[in-house]
């Protein structure tokens, strides 16, 4: 949805993203708007202007003359920066989610890696393979995902100006988040391996899952550990696995469509691709890169 002015008439334009209208060729009645949220992802703050010399009636005309987006479906590319209402008037600090690659898998950083990436093994021959030497170990294995290998991020208020030891607002604290994964590549369990059955999938096979409590939600608010990225206050712990797809444990079909190669000896197979890790109560947003490796069987 986009709100469009034609110098004077303002126009709302308004389409269906996949789910809504997959939702509405139901035709049972069921589909009824009960929620709805704003984003500003078109606009650039930074051209707010105090200095401009011609008075403060032109500080933010830059920004009120940034061209408005028009509504589009793919629900991947809108609303990356969701706006929230809060009634009191004292915060000074917004939440954010971070990674936490010191309980969680760690990052690689090599020949086979960009920095700040995560390796995810796709199956049994990689994780057999002498992937554990290039990478220093750092990996999720997605054809095991029972084995410990988890991927875990922390919600709070990353700023040292509050203690660790503060309780984060009621209404700053996510209990449950929403989970976006290629559903060709990937898909989610807890940390015991279980899977979970998505909540939808649209038709870029992008699969969306909805976790609250646990085995994939805990409370950290009461926990000043230093294993915590956020440096203020702390809310909830989101963790996760990862388990492969059939066509990505059996076949190189995907690799070769949507992938390359990398390595030397060995070499590997690889698809980059994202998570996405969205805080319901927020809308705050955060995208995980990870490469999908599949050793490269070379015939003598």
């Amino acid at each position: 949805m986009a709100f469009l002015d034609n110098s004077g008439d303002i126009i709302l334009d308004a389409v269906l993203t996949d789910a809504g209208r997959e939702r509405l060729a139901r035709g049972d009645g069921s589909f009824k708007i009960t929620k709805f949220a704003l984003g500003d992802d078109e606009i650039n703050y930074e051209l707010y202007d105090i200095n401009d010399s011609r008075g403060s009636a032109f500080y933010d005309l830059e920004i009120l003359q940034t061209p408005v987006l028009e509504a589009f479906t793919n629900n991947t590319s809108t609303m990356k920066s969701q706006l929230i209402t809060i009634t009191r008037t004292n915060v000074l600090y917004l939440p954010v989610i971070l990674y936490n690659s010191t309980t969680g898998a760690e990052f690689g950083g090599d020949d086979t890696l960009a920095a700040g990436t995560l390796a995810v093994i796709a199956d049994a021959n990689t994780s057999a393979s002498s992937f554990g030497n290039l990478s220093g170990g750092a990996y999720v294995d997605a054809a095991n995902p029972g084995d410990g290998r988890v991927l875990v991020f922390n919600q709070g208020l990353n700023t040292t100006a509050i203690s660790t030891s503060t309780s984060i607002p009621v209404d700053l604290y996510e209990s449950q988040y929403t989970i976006e994964m290629d559903n060709r590549l990937l898909s989610l369990t807890d940390a015991s391996g279980l899977a979970k059955t998505p909540s939808f999938i649209d038709d870029d096979s992008i699969a969306s899952y909805s976790v609250s409590g646990t085995p994939f939600v805990e409370d950290e608010s009461k926990s000043t550990s230093a294993d915590i990225p956020i440096a203020g206050p702390r809310g909830s712990q989101l963790t996760f696995g990862l388990q492969s797809s059939i066509d990505v444990m059996s076949s190189i079909y995907l690799f070769e469509t949507l992938g390359a190669e990398v390595g030397a000896a060995p070499v590997f197979y690889f698809i980059d691709t994202n998570i996405r890790v969205t805080g319901q109560t927020t809308g705050y947003k955060i995208d995980l890169p990870v490469r999908l490796l599949k050793f490269k069987q070379l015939t003598p």
